[in-house]
């Protein structure tokens, strides 16, 4: 073999150890725990109003309930007007078996009927409790979503027909995202789960970097070619996969909005 080949053999062999070394140096100072990923129940559509979950150390308590309204070709019943929704003894027995416990179990079901076929919707948007009785607009809730959300989950009851559902959330700058759930063209229950598109943003520059999301609403969106006159959904308990995780540094409590709050009321 050539002197030069023997060269080229040892830098080739010189630029793999040095790569070796800066990652394991880099594993040493890198951060062990980047992520902390904690799966959230945020809503299980039983029925009651107040929802309450605990995240690192922190309890987290909101009272709100659901309303829905719809597109303008919605049906017309004056005793009973459209959209309708109910809090049915059903459950996916996929989540709960056959509910050995004998738990109360229930979903939220919404019932349409529209007038004409097309894009016709159905909103399902969480309202503060009481509000929207006596005629009264309701007052709608944006739900607080925990750490950094990475997935959205839900069990939903379709019917085979040609629907599909929309989330809605809204970023720290106002700007509201649909993030498409999926298709409702199936037979029962069945899970639908989706990513949080890394467009929608989670965090600022500057501190305090979290910055949540807020949950706004759900759509059911009914397609051109599909009958409309009367159908129901049924929607099972509402999860998500975040990332409660937060870099720890000198003078992090003084980018936490609440200690800083209360600083100040001090002086």
């Amino acid at each position: 073999m050539k002197q030069g080949s023997f060269r080229a053999v040892r830098l080739r062999i010189a630029v793999i150890l040095l790569i070796v070394m800066c990652l394991a140096v880099g594993s040493v100072f890198a951060n062990p725990r980047t992520v902390d990923y904690l799966s959230v129940i945020i809503e299980p559509f039983a029925g009651y109003t107040v929802r309450e979950w605990a995240i690192a150390g922190r309890t987290y308590r909101y009272d709100f309930e659901w309303a829905l309204d719809a597109s303008r070709f919605i049906a017309r019943d004056n005793d009973n007007p459209f959209p309708r929704r109910a809090y049915v003894e059903a459950y996916p027995r996929q989540l709960f078996g056959n509910n050995p416990n004998n738990l109360d179990l229930r979903s939220l079901g919404i019932h349409g009927s529209f007038d004409r076929r097309g894009h016709n919707w159905i909103d399902v948007y969480p309202i503060e409790t009481g509000s929207g009785q006596d005629g009264e607009t309701p007052i709608p809730f944006e739900i607080p979503m925990p750490g950094r959300v990475h997935s959205l989950d839900m069990w939903v009851w379709g019917a085979n027909l040609n629907l599909r559902l929309e989330a809605y959330f809204r970023d720290h700058t106002g700007v509201v995202h649909a993030v498409e759930m999926g298709s409702l063209y199936h037979e029962g229950w069945r899970n639908l789960n989706v990513n949080i598109p890394d467009r929608i943003p989670q965090s600022r520059r500057v501190l305090p970097r979290y910055a949540g999301l807020h949950f706004v609403k759900f759509r059911i969106w009914t397609e051109p070619n599909e009958r409309v006159d009367n159908f129901y959904v049924y929607f099972n308990q509402m999860k998500v996969l975040t990332n409660t995780f937060e870099s720890l540094y000198d003078g992090n409590d003084l980018a936490d909005p609440d200690n800083v709050r209360a600083l100040w009321v001090r002086n």
